[in-house]
């Protein structure tokens, strides 16, 4: 009877944690799909940053995921949005890849922190955390990876001249890219940080199956 029962348990654990895995799978799926819509809808913020860099809110899915499944999860959603985008890509990847790039880091540190402080306090200074170091990563990549690719298609001179119509006193990229993309893209994030917090706990019962 005792190994009947141990093999009963045994077997129902198996199933829970075969469940556990298909309900992830499908709403880190879900979310990967939501993202992608969430990228069409992006929009210039003329007064704050060239038009060629648009505001969208296609992290918010993948903050979700990563509070819900763990931080790689995240990372997954911000991939495959990614990946997907390519088919539709106006920027010759440039934009996918710095979107990845940074969606990566503001969603790994804030599932991270979160898995480590599982509360809400837990949660949202991992995000407000992550925010900081996409902003900060946003200088380096967008400098050293991004901005020589986009200068394949757009002269140095030109990119510098569009945030000088806006600010007058920048006078090279990291100029712009301190006074324009580092405050705009932890603002970006910080918007993806409060709408999660009114709506991530509903959500997530439904993305665990409770």
């Amino acid at each position: 009877m005792a190994t009947e029962k141990t093999a009963v348990q045994g077997k129902t654990g198996r199933n829970v944690s075969s469940s556990k895995r298909v309900r992830m799978l499908t709403g880190t799926a879900m979310l990967s799909a939501i993202a992608y819509v969430l990228m069409f809808l992006e929009f210039p913020l003329p007064m704050l940053i060239p038009p060629f860099i648009k505001m969208d809110f296609s992290e918010l899915p993948a903050l979700i995921a990563s509070f819900a499944y763990g931080p790689a999860a995240g990372v997954t959603v911000c991939l495959i949005k990614n990946l997907i985008h390519l088919m539709n890509t106006q920027t010759g990847g440039v934009g996918e890849l710095s979107n990845f790039l940074l969606g990566a880091v503001f969603v790994f540190t804030a599932g991270l922190i979160y898995r480590r402080m599982h509360t809400k306090k837990g949660a949202i200074l991992g995000a407000v955390l992550g925010t900081v170091a996409m902003g900060i990563i946003s200088v380096f990549t967008n400098y050293y990876v991004v901005y020589p690719i986009y200068t394949k298609f757009m002269p140095m001179e030109a990119i510098i001249g569009a945030y000088q119509l806006i600010y007058s006193g920048v006078k090279d990229l990291w100029g712009c890219l301190l006074v324009f993309n580092l405050p705009f893209t932890i603002f970006k994030g910080l918007c993806s940080v409060v709408i999660t917090v009114f709506i991530y706990k509903p959500i997530s019962r439904i993305l665990k199956g409770a």
